[in-house]
Parts: C-alpha cells; structure tokens; sequence
C-alpha cells in the first residue's frame, strides 16, 4: 500500500542538497580515478575536487547576486517589509529566502545588510542586530555597517560603552569608507554618555585632525565643550 510522501524540512532539504553534491563530485572522481591517478595522483584528484566545489559556489553567488539586485530596487522604494518577505505572485525572492538559499556566499552575506537595515526602518531592533551580528562577509564597508548596526543596538540598550566601541572599530575597517569621521563622532558621543572622558576626547580629536572637510568635523566643537565642563 502507498504510504503519504513525507515533506522534507528545510534542514533536510540542505542537507539532501549537500549530499547530492558531494556524491556528484565523488562519482566524477570514481569515473576518472584511473587517468587521474596514472597521472597526477591523489593531490590532483584533490584539486579537481576543489575546482568542482570553487565552481558551484561562484554560480550560487552569481544567482544570489541576480535574486539581490532585484530586491534591493523595492528595498529603495521604502517597501522595507516586501523587500524582507519578497512579493507575492513573483519569482522575485525576498531577502530573508536570499539569505536561507544563498547565506553562505558573498551575496548572500550582502542581504544580511540590507534585511538588517530593513527591520531597523521598521523598528525592529532586535531583529535588525541579529543579522548586522550573523554578517561574516569581505566587503570592507559592509563589515563597517554591520559592526554600526550593532553599535546603534547597544546605545538602544543603554550600553554606551560598548556601542562607542563598535563606532570606533567599524572607522577603522577601511580607510576608504565616508562614513568614518560619522563613525568616530557617535564613538564620542557614546563615550561621554559612557563617562568615558579620555576616549571621548581622542577619537574627537581624530575627527579634528583627519576629517576637516565632513561635516562631523563640524558637530565636534560642542562634544569637545561637554569634555571642559
């Protein structure tokens, strides 16, 4: 007798993908181990693995990146909770299924960004900095952002001190970042908040001599006099 189909997790959904995976590599490895072994060893099996999976990473970050250039148009629009969801009726994936799907590329770290930024537009904070603290990707002004939006969490929570420290360190991941001398300006503002006097007046002073042309340059003048009185 016929027996209902189980429905598959998601969990067991990735782990039937992972393992369709590997048995696809291995069965291109058994089929040439002959040729691959007579003439380059064990080390070249090895790295014809290695391309195999390098390969199939670079499509799935290339397909995150098409899923995400779509998104992030309705994102700019302001339609924060679409852009979270997707939209309905489409193939049109929203940033938390780009995430499942995609999480482990480039791409993938990308959406944490944005869906982090999402939430944080719809007043969700603690959804906001679990995905600004989940983002593990490369991109030097993404690092900033997510460290900034878990800054931002902490002076929510009244953890000064620790939220001018994650300012400070998101200004320092790339030089190349505009958001740095505002970085460093809520650094300060945090530490004095925190009592933190001395820190306060050097990452202020950092503003004062690196950054003359921002306009934090121009916001220091009244953190500096909170510090004389």
């Amino acid at each position: 007798m016929l027996t209902k189909k189980k429905k598959l997790s998601k969990k067991e959904i990735k782990e039937d993908k992972l393992v369709s995976f590997y048995y696809k590599a291995y069965g291109f490895f058994t089929e040439n181990q002959s040729r691959v072994l007579t003439y380059a060893g064990i080390a070249a099996a090895i790295i014809i693995l290695a391309v195999f999976y390098i390969n199939h990473k670079n499509q799935q970050n290339k397909d995150a990146g098409i899923q995400l250039a779509q998104i992030i148009e309705v994102y700019e629009n302001g339609a924060y909770l679409q852009a979270i969801e997707g939209q309905a009726g489409t193939k049109v994936l929203g940033l938390k299924k780009i995430i499942e799907e995609y999480g482990s590329t480039e791409n993938g770290e990308t959406a944490k960004i944005y869906i982090a930024n999402s939430y944080s537009f719809l007043g969700k904070p603690d959804e906001a900095f679990k995905y600004f603290d989940d983002y593990s990707g490369s991109i030097g002004i993404y690092k900033a952002t997510a460290l900034a939006g878990q800054a931002g969490y902490y002076a929510y929570k009244n953890n000064y001190e620790k939220a001018a420290e994650l300012y400070e360190k998101a200004a320092y991941v790339s030089k190349e970042d505009v958001l740095n001398p505002d970085y460093l300006l809520n650094a300060g503002e945090n530490y004095i908040s925190a009592g933190k006097n001395k820190e306060a007046k050097e990452v202020l002073d950092k503003i004062k001599k690196d950054y003359v042309n921002s306009t934090a340059f121009r916001e220091i003048d009244k953190y500096l006099a909170q510090l004389d009185d």
